[in-house]
């Protein structure tokens, strides 16, 4: 099926903003029909999810989370692993990076679940989904000025935070669906052991 009908083209652009980490634009487009109007948006780098899964002594899956405070929404969040990839960086190279700096933890085995957008109407940001299994504890090495606790819950405890709205952040709630699913048999993940 074609799309070029849904199609905006640009027509001219503005940089509105550039800091170290988000750079903004306003750019003319036109639109299907002809007509000319703005967008604006915030260019991203990208970014990775790490959904950290263990079994514990009684058989039971145990989930590594974070506890963060999130400036722009002034409250605390809990959130899977999560980061934005370096320049030059690969997605599994970041994913595997971002668990170790948080939570200390290394994996030996990981299967990527795919790709995200999680704002498509400002920005191009986009998340790459990884399991991660395999679990071996370490001292987490976080960046300067970061702060988070590090914590474990069960599936369980997971979904019922999504639904009661204690967690919130679009990635982890997103993360849950597809734990969900794998932990049903209802989506399969190609493991890849390392080396």
């Amino acid at each position: 099926m074609s799309d070029t009908h849904l199609r905006e083209t640009r027509h001219s652009s503005q940089e509105l903003f550039k800091g170290k980490f988000l750079h903004a634009f306003r750019d003319e487009v036109v639109l299907p029909d002809g007509q000319l109007t703005s967008r604006e948006y915030v260019v991203h780098p990208g970014a990775v999810m790490v959904i950290p899964m263990d079994v514990d002594a009684q058989a039971c899956v145990q989930l590594v989370l974070e506890r963060q405070f999130r400036y722009p929404v002034g409250q605390v969040m809990v959130e899977f692993p999560a980061g934005k990839i370096d320049a030059g960086e690969t997605g599994f190279a970041c994913a595997q990076r971002e668990l170790f700096e948080e939570t200390g933890y290394r994996a030996s085995q990981w299967a990527r679940a795919g790709v995200m957008h999680p704002v498509i109407a400002y920005s191009t940001e986009f998340i790459e989904v990884w399991f991660a299994r395999g679990l071996m504890a370490g001292a987490p090495a976080l960046d300067k000025g970061e702060f988070l606790d590090v914590f474990t819950a069960t599936p369980q405890e997971l979904l019922q935070w999504c639904r009661d709205g204690r967690v919130t952040d679009a990635k982890t709630l997103v993360g849950a669906l597809w734990l969900q699913n794998v932990l049903a048999g209802a989506w399969t993940l190609d493991w890849q052991t390392l080396p």
